[in-house]
């Protein structure tokens, strides 16, 4: 890779502000001035300096957030906050997108990376990657319901949904349960229940494949995933 296009990736500058960086011999690599910013180095081995700072080369970020209510889960917006808009600046520079969108009003875990080929295998309905969400239900649940959404469920699409496993936490005229799925319809939850006579009043997600929301995760706030979960991300990607 080019120095000045691994410097630029890094965030250290746009190509311009490096190329003056160099010129000001601010940047070392090995413990040597570079002046050529089209020098060839290998970000993995070489270590590079930016005015006796060390730049370590990140390809992707992989960031756990706890979504919270009214924040959209896309990268940009001109009326409303998105959840690109709560992570730091140098996060941003890799244009980081949420893996698997939450609506507006639903909170919990959402992955922001920059890793295409890893969204897509999350994403894919071929590997029934599982989701389980907690909800406050307006209406009983009942042994009847886990039936239905096991057998599937009519949400006005094609086919029926996948079998869903639906655990009562709680039955009421306000219920509370916890739901698996292995799809990602637009609105599925809500559609769900609503295909039973039910409403969802909140819905947050617990978990996505093997990763968990941390519980010790406050709303609004992220954290690059630890390494059992990056070694379950690569797990996905070479399945």
């Amino acid at each position: 890779m080019r120095l000045d296009k691994m410097l630029s990736n890094m965030g250290v500058g746009t190509r311009k502000e490096v190329k003056a960086m160099l010129k000001k011999n601010l940047v070392t690599v090995n413990d040597a001035f570079i002046k050529n910013g089209s020098k060839h180095i290998d970000p993995e081995i070489d270590v590079v300096k930016v005015d006796g700072q060390k730049i370590v080369y990140e390809k992707y970020i992989y960031l756990m957030l706890h979504k919270p209510d009214g924040i959209l889960s896309a990268t940009r917006d001109y009326h409303t906050r998105t959840v690109v808009d709560l992570i730091d600046p140098y996060f941003q520079h890799f244009q980081p997108f949420p893996v698997g969108r939450l609506d507006k009003g639903t909170e919990g875990l959402l992955l922001l990376t920059n890793d295409g080929d890893l969204a897509h295998r999350l994403l894919s309905p071929k590997k029934n990657v599982e989701k389980t969400y907690f909800a406050t239900i307006e209406g009983r649940i009942t042994d009847e319901d886990i039936r239905k959404f096991k057998d599937g469920v009519d949400i006005g699409e094609t086919e029926l949904t996948k079998p869903a496993e639906l655990v009562i936490l709680r039955s009421g005229s306000i219920s509370e349960i916890e739901l698996t799925i292995t799809e990602g319809k637009f609105h599925q939850v809500k559609r769900m229940f609503e295909a039973v006579g039910k409403k969802v009043t909140y819905l947050k997600r617990l978990r996505m494949g093997e990763l968990t929301l941390d519980p010790s995760l406050p709303k609004g706030e992220y954290r690059r995933l630890n390494e059992e979960e990056l070694a379950y991300c690569e797990q996905v990607k070479d399945a």
